[in-house]
């Protein structure tokens, strides 16, 4: 059960327009920071918020140094792992504001970017969702919107024209997309409840391009706000991605692909995208400091996304580890 005070319980005190929903695990020292930029832009954002903060089986002190943080967050810590949508629906569920800023721990959001998305769903009342562009920690702008996953994107993706294709990102005024990262992303929380919440099936990557495809598909807009942005702390590059994590996207993406397509075509998108990591691990052979075994990672985990272990089975292993009163192994990378 959740420890700590249930602070979100019914009362007589006007709702907040904005709940900054914060899932913290095992990043002590982002999460922080993530928690000053949110005490700024609470501060600044004119409509009244409240700050929620989930620890996900940290183990690390997250939950007691956010409790001590001035931004005063309600925390909610679990001592077990659970996947990403069960954090963010409990953060939604117990929200009180019209509309749930929710954030990675290791997003640090930019002054003004929490009204920016919030004017973008107050100005436009059929977009469920708002997301921020996202930004690395050298201030070299990140992918963060994206064409739904299909065929013709594989395709794009095996003929490496993604970038050009794919991402929807970029630019300087808030235009509907397909999907936006959920590292920094406001929704509409009626909305949200409307379509059932997030699919827990999804226990990390593809959770948002499912929440998203479903809000779309029922008659919501989608939103990339550039003048929204947030530093992305904690971005792997291609040769420092663990297994669990090549092992977790390509089960989602697949899972995705089953849920919204047929069989066939999730086969098809199978194909092109291991053909594409081939493609990057033939090329590593020669490019100096590249490492072939990664992108072969892929090939497998794509072709065969059912084999292996992911996220998901690292957290089980965390959460067995604690029945029995032993010392989990660290998932900080996983």
């Amino acid at each position: 059960m959740p420890e700590g005070p249930d602070a979100l319980a019914p009362d007589a005190r006007t709702p907040p327009a904005v709940s900054f929903c914060i899932v913290a695990t095992a990043k002590r020292e982002l999460l922080l920071r993530c928690l000053d930029a949110v005490a700024g832009e609470a501060e600044g954002l004119g409509p009244s918020s409240e700050v929620l903060v989930l620890d996900n089986g940290s183990g690390d002190g997250s939950a007691d140094a956010a409790r001590a943080h001035p931004a005063g967050p309600t925390v909610i810590a679990h001592r077990a792992r659970r996947s990403k949508p069960e954090n963010a629906n409990e953060l939604m569920q117990r929200a009180r504001g019209d509309y749930c800023l929710l954030l990675d721990e290791d997003a640090e959001l930019e002054p003004g970017a929490a009204r920016a998305l919030y004017d973008a769903l107050e100005n436009d009342p059929r977009a469920a969702g708002a997301g921020a562009a996202l930004r690395a920690p050298d201030g070299k702008a990140q992918p963060s919107a994206w064409r739904f996953p299909s065929v013709p994107v594989a395709l794009a993706g095996a003929l490496f024209l993604h970038r050009r294709l794919t991402v929807q990102s970029g630019g300087s005024a808030a235009r509907e997309v397909d999907w936006v990262q959920s590292a920094a992303m406001l929704v509409r929380r009626g909305a949200a409840e409307q379509i059932g919440w997030q699919d827990p099936a999804f226990f990390v990557y593809s959770d948002e391009v499912d929440f998203c495809r479903r809000l779309r598909d029922a008659g919501w807009r989608i939103l990339h706000v550039p003048g929204a942005r947030a530093v992305h702390h904690e971005q792997l590059s291609a040769e420092r991605i663990p297994t669990a994590r090549i092992v977790e996207f390509a089960r989602n993406r697949d899972r995705y692909m089953r849920k919204h397509h047929s069989p066939a075509a999730a086969a098809a998108v199978r194909w092109l995208t291991a053909w594409a990591y081939a493609l990057r691990a033939l090329a590593a052979l020669a490019i100096p400091g590249h490492r072939p075994g990664r992108y072969w990672a892929h090939v497998r985990a794509t072709l065969r996304p059912e084999r292996g272990e992911g996220i998901r089975e690292a957290a089980e292993r965390h959460n067995r580890a604690l029945e029995v009163g032993g010392r989990p192994a660290g998932l900080r990378d996983a």
